[in-house]
């Protein structure tokens, strides 16, 4: 057990709990009503903004998967780099218009926008499941981050004694996520941001005098670590899965309901603008964050005694959390477990919010009780907050971790799918809803038994395409079978003059858009 690193971990798990409840007071509004609570009365300013976005996006398993990633298959690791730049120019133009259309007719997720804009609740509920689905795995992925640093505190790993700190942490989660609601996560995401530049910097600064410097570092790692393997042939191998994944993980990151939830709590569409150019500070720090897989290989990590165990149980996730254990007095080691901990409740309240705002509009409100009274509504969602989190609990604690990881690494495929519902009506009415729908359903189909080929433990597919072998994202590549079948399906309807005209949006918030441009 590490008294001073335990002393410290609670000391800021407290810190953070009790901002959790005092936010409830913060921006005084009707928690009463949904967009007060599930999306903070769109109140938000620039630096609040940055903070829960960047809180929402780099996530507690961010912090652990980069260094495992990078210590356990070198530089593909570093897909995320290029994928967090791309995602910025990608958004910049797209989502300050979902805000304003979504400001305008009062919605609260992408599936309401997508339920209005072509007036087809079933392709609505198309989104909504697709996001609840991809988000349930995520949330429960932060636990992973959380399980790490609980065991290298030294408190047992098994048992009800050793899940009893996980169970406790998630109990205050939800207490505070169902009082305050997205000004939780929004106040906690500047603790949260704060440990985590001071825990990288130092890692990214000490380490490196410990190890003799950057040289030695890079000196000690293999070559087949340091670089993609070169193209042979026909076969593009890794180069074209690198690419694919950077640029289908980019188009996907944006379209996940936390994301969303945290977009549409922005004060206004400059506000996530100057967001966008400012958000890259946390690209660099994910770099930074990458090169600590190549630290925990340089310090051969796994053969120090004290941390064997830990590589044993968690394999190269335990990376991050050994060099601080490894390099650091007890205290800052309380520090950085803190840092992962907190980056997981932050999280992990924003995703049980978004999917509890989708369940709540896009199935409680559409099938269920249309007339509902605002109070209800936002009763309904605090509730469902409740099941979500707790159901993503006991997938930790009944199943192996491994699963997990196996349905976000499935979840991000599918998030992806939801592009060409959600963009194309940002921009035009030509689609029609019954085409978006069954291209939806094919292209998830064919994801999924894509990914089934490798039993859900990877998520490329090698191509055949004029004697050229391209293996690439799955994501991706359903995407454009997406795309390609929605077109397809929208021109034999159109030319049969059977196709969908129904928009019950304001055609007044697309001229503001115009002018604005």
């Amino acid at each position: 057990m590490h008294l001073s690193a335990i002393v410290v971990f609670i000391g800021l798990f407290f810190l953070i709990a009790f901002l959790g409840f005092l936010s409830a007071r913060w921006q005084r509004g009707d928690l009463g009503h949904l967009h007060e609570w599930g999306l903070g009365g769109r109140r938000f300013g620039a630096w609040i903004t940055w903070f829960l976005i960047g809180g929402d996006l780099y996530t507690a398993y961010t912090f652990v998967a980069v260094p495992a990633l990078v210590f356990g298959a070198g530089a593909l690791g570093f897909f995320a780099l290029p994928y967090t730049v791309l995602v910025y120019p990608l958004v910049f133009a797209i989502l300050p218009r979902l805000w304003s259309i979504a400001k305008h007719h009062n919605f609260i997720t992408a599936a309401d926008f997508v339920a209005a804009r072509y007036g087809s609740p079933a392709l609505a509920l198309a989104i909504a499941l697709t996001g609840i689905v991809a988000t349930m795995p995520y949330i429960a992925l932060q636990l992973v981050g959380v399980e790490v640093v609980i065991a290298g505190l030294g408190f047992p790993t098994h048992g009800i004694i050793g899940e009893l700190p996980l169970i406790v942490a998630f109990v205050v989660l939800a207490a505070f996520t169902y009082t305050s609601g997205l000004r939780a996560p929004a106040a906690i995401a500047i603790v949260k941001d704060v440990l985590v530049y001071i825990t990288v910097l130092a890692l990214v600064i000490v380490v490196p005098l410990q190890l003799g410097g950057f040289a030695k570092i890079f000196a000690a790692i293999p070559k087949h670590l340091l670089y993609l393997p070169p193209v042979h042939g026909n076969d593009l191998g890794l180069q074209s899965f690198y690419i694919t994944l950077a640029l289908g993980s980019a188009m996907a990151l944006m379209l996940y309901p936390h994301a969303t939830t945290a977009v549409l709590s922005a004060s206004g569409p400059k506000t996530l603008r100057r967001n966008w150019i400012f958000l890259p500070a946390y690209s660099f720090v994910l770099g930074l964050i990458a090169l600590l897989g190549y630290m925990a290989y340089a310090a051969k990590l796994p053969s120090n005694p004290s941390l064997a165990p830990y590589f044993h149980a968690y394999g190269p996730q335990f990376a991050m959390p050994g060099l601080l254990l490894q390099y650091f007095p007890g205290y800052f080691v309380g520090i950085g477990f803190a840092a992962v901990a907190i980056g997981a409740l932050v999280p992990a309240a924003i995703m049980s919010i978004a999917a509890a705002n989708l369940f709540t509009r896009s199935i409680y409100r559409a099938y269920w009780r249309p007339n509902c009274s605002a109070g209800q509504e936002t009763q309904v969602a605090k509730l469902v907050s409740l099941v979500v989190k707790f159901g993503a609990l006991l997938f930790i604690l009944l199943l192996p971790t491994q699963f997990a990881i196996q349905l976000q690494l499935l979840g991000g495929i599918l998030i992806l799918q939801t592009l060409p519902a959600i963009v194309s009506g940002i921009y035009t009415r030509w689609f029609d809803p019954r085409a978006l729908l069954l291209a939806w359903a094919l292209a998830l189909a064919w994801a999924i038994w894509a990914a089934s080929l490798t039993s859900f433990q990877k998520s490329s597919y090698a191509l055949h395409l004029a004697g050229w072998t391209i293996p690439g994202y799955i994501g991706l590549y359903a995407l454009l079978l997406n795309v390609l079948l929605a077109l397809a399906g929208t021109l034999l309807l159109r030319s049969l003059r059977w196709h969908s005209t129904v928009d019950h949006t304001d055609a007044a918030a697309y001229e503001e858009l115009r002018q604005d441009a």
